[in-house]
């Protein structure tokens, strides 16, 4: 990870969960770290955290609506007057809705498709902008993906979550292809956890534990960030796909 001190990383849904100790991780290795959300507060609290840790690095809160093409935009601009442009860029924001194909309500349908498709698919693309104006063709792109961009989950309320997962998995490898095509040397990479210790399956079903399954100890948001870590500290030459991770007793 050393060579990646003092450079600069884009990590989105960075207030909570997964994102904020992707974020973390990132500051104590001397990163220069833009954390965005639609909840400020939380993540100037996640980067008063950073500073009372005296690491190297630091996370720079950035509020930003990821459903708002025009923020993103707004916000790459902001990256590149400030810190010149962003080095990584790293895919974690994501919304899931209990919304069914056959009962489903197609508001929650595209709120999923704007968070964890198109969003994600515009910031890759700003990021790779801002890494090719720059000359800086040793760039990461990471999409935090997870077990149901792999498989279909049992629960009928995630069905439609799973189809903008699976889209996260095609989206990976269609743009690992495309900066092969382009003769970049910028990676793209894939994280897929099973079940996490956050508050997301928890939103979903607005606290009520009796409707998460899974009486085994899941993944810390830790492991998961240091996924990203295992992936980024890969030999330049070295392409690491997609890591698929899960608790050893989920099923």
């Amino acid at each position: 990870m050393e060579r990646w001190r003092g450079r600069v990383a884009l990590v989105t849904g960075a207030s909570v969960g997964i994102g904020a100790a992707i974020a973390k991780e990132l500051v104590k290795f001397g990163m220069t770290v833009v954390g965005c959300a639609r909840d400020f507060e939380k993540l100037k609290a996640v980067a008063a955290e950073c500073r009372s840790e005296g690491h190297s690095g630091v996370l720079v809160p950035f509020k930003c609506d990821l459903t708002s093409e025009e923020e993103i935009a707004s916000m790459f601009s902001a990256i590149k007057a400030q810190h010149e442009g962003v080095d990584v860029c790293i895919n974690n924001a994501g919304v899931v809705h209990a919304e069914p194909l056959l009962s489903g309500r197609t508001t929650g349908w595209k709120n999923m498709l704007d968070v964890n498709v198109l969003a994600l698919s515009i910031c890759t693309q700003e990021a790779y902008q801002s890494m090719k104006d720059r000359n800086v063709d040793d760039g990461h792109i990471i999409n935090i993906n997870g077990m149901s961009g792999h498989h279909i989950l049992g629960n009928p309320d995630l069905h439609f979550y799973c189809a903008t997962k699976f889209a996260v998995t095609a989206l990976t490898e269609a743009l690992r292809r495309e900066l092969r095509e382009a003769k970049s040397h910028i990676r793209t990479s894939c994280i897929s956890p099973g079940r996490v210790d956050t508050e997301f399956v928890l939103r979903l079903y607005s606290g009520d534990t009796e409707k998460i399954s899974g009486k085994y100890k899941p993944l810390d948001t830790k492991d998961v960030a240091d996924a990203v870590t295992y992936v980024l500290s890969a030999p330049p030459h070295v392409q690491v796909g997609d890591v698929q991770m899960r608790p050893v007793e989920q099923t």
